[in-house]
């Protein structure tokens, strides 16, 4: 049988799984590029100061193609409420350990920002509510931002909903607080 107009002259659809993943890893290796080891050495050394894993770090370069410049952490992420205005000891040493990184609060739910905007945060905001709307997330996620750009600003969250706000704000990515504080 002969390839029809707009054939490639390629393989046929019909060809099997290995083929298509020989060529996908081909394609793969000749887009991205094989970095110096001095590059890897000072990525890992980056992730560790930024307390978190080299792969979630690498994964963030990859995405948005510059480094964390801030940290924006729901009190749900760091267990603080209205009954218990503390933050963890073990929560509050991770984030004392952070270098040259910014350290946001969004107060949740009935918290106020002035009750969570203690050090080691250097700042605290209102978070966007449980189940508001794309432009009232998004307005909120501008206001705890400032001038910083969005898409350097890493998301430390413990809900679902907590989620979506990385789309609503075009922020960096979004990390689980149990993946986050867990022991390295």
């Amino acid at each position: 049988m002969t390839p029809g107009i707009g054939h490639n002259g390629g393989p046929a659809d019909d060809a099997g799984r290995s083929w298509r993943r020989h060529c996908w890893t081909k394609a793969r290796e000749r887009l991205l590029p094989t970095l110096p080891v001095e590059v890897v050495r000072l990525r890992v050394r980056r992730a560790a100061e930024l307390g978190l894993d080299y792969r979630t770090y690498a994964s963030v370069r990859a995405a948005t193609g510059h480094d964390v410049v801030a940290f924006l952490f729901s009190s749900n992420a760091l267990r603080v409420w209205p009954a218990a205005p503390d933050l963890p000891a073990d929560r509050a040493a991770k984030l004392a350990a952070l270098v040259a990184v910014g350290r946001l609060g969004l107060a949740c739910g009935r918290l106020s920002p002035e009750t969570l905007a203690r050090p080691p945060l250097d700042a605290a905001f209102a978070a966007p509510g449980a189940l508001a709307g794309w432009a009232s997330q998004r307005a909120a996620l501008r206001d705890a931002l400032g001038r910083l750009p969005p898409d350097r600003v890493l998301l430390v969250g413990d809900h679902g909903l907590e989620r979506d706000w990385c789309a609503a704000g075009r922020l960096a990515g979004y990390v689980p607080a149990e993946r986050y504080f867990a022991p390295l």
